[in-house]
């Protein structure tokens, strides 16, 4: 339990990456947070390869990939910086499948440590959404409104126009005769 709290949740948040449309982490993180080297990992991982059967478990990052994590990582890259391996990406089914991977006590307490973390940004991201399409409704709804305002607004012009412009009416009703007197 001790190592579910000595993890700040900022660290973890801050090594998930968005690639190929899934939230994802590098190996060399969670080797760093499962205090294990990054090829032990890599090890363990290929030994159990039926564990992780797609890329919506794990998958290996393209030069272009890592290039761009790289940047965003430390700012700019090395020159002549060179990967020997390509770095494996895990998702959040591939993280939960590395706890039986990786035997150990602590390896599933940080385990269910990033997996409580995932869960929480998918939960800030439903907010965000519900949020989002609230402000929406909200947004069509004054837009409308507005509408109604400005057709409201060009009656009360046509209403003011007419009543400004005298108009030659001949005179209904009875009227003496003032000539005949």
């Amino acid at each position: 339990m001790a190592n579910n709290d000595l993890i700040p949740e900022e660290i973890v948040v801050k090594q998930i990456y968005y690639i190929r449309g899934q939230k994802v982490m590098l190996d060399s993180d969670l080797a760093t947070l499962y205090q294990v080297e990054t090829k032990q990992l890599k090890r363990q991982v290929r030994r159990n390869i039926e564990r992780f059967p797609g890329e919506d478990f794990m998958f290996e990052l393209t030069p272009d990939e890592y290039s761009l994590i790289s940047r965003s990582q430390n700012g700019t890259m090395k020159q002549g910086y060179n990967i020997k391996y390509a770095p494996m990406v895990f998702t959040e089914l591939g993280i939960s499948m590395l706890s039986s991977v990786l035997n150990s006590a602590s390896a599933i307490q940080v385990n269910i440590r990033i997996m409580r973390i995932f869960i929480r940004l998918r939960q800030i991201l439903i907010d965000n959404t519900e949020l989002k399409l609230e402000i929406e409704r909200i947004r069509t709804k004054l837009e409308s409104q507005d509408k109604n305002i400005d057709l409201l607004f060009g009656y009360l012009d046509e209403l003011i126009e007419k009543k400004s412009q005298p108009m030659d009416r001949k005179r209904i009703g009875y009227m003496p005769d003032t000539d005949s007197f």
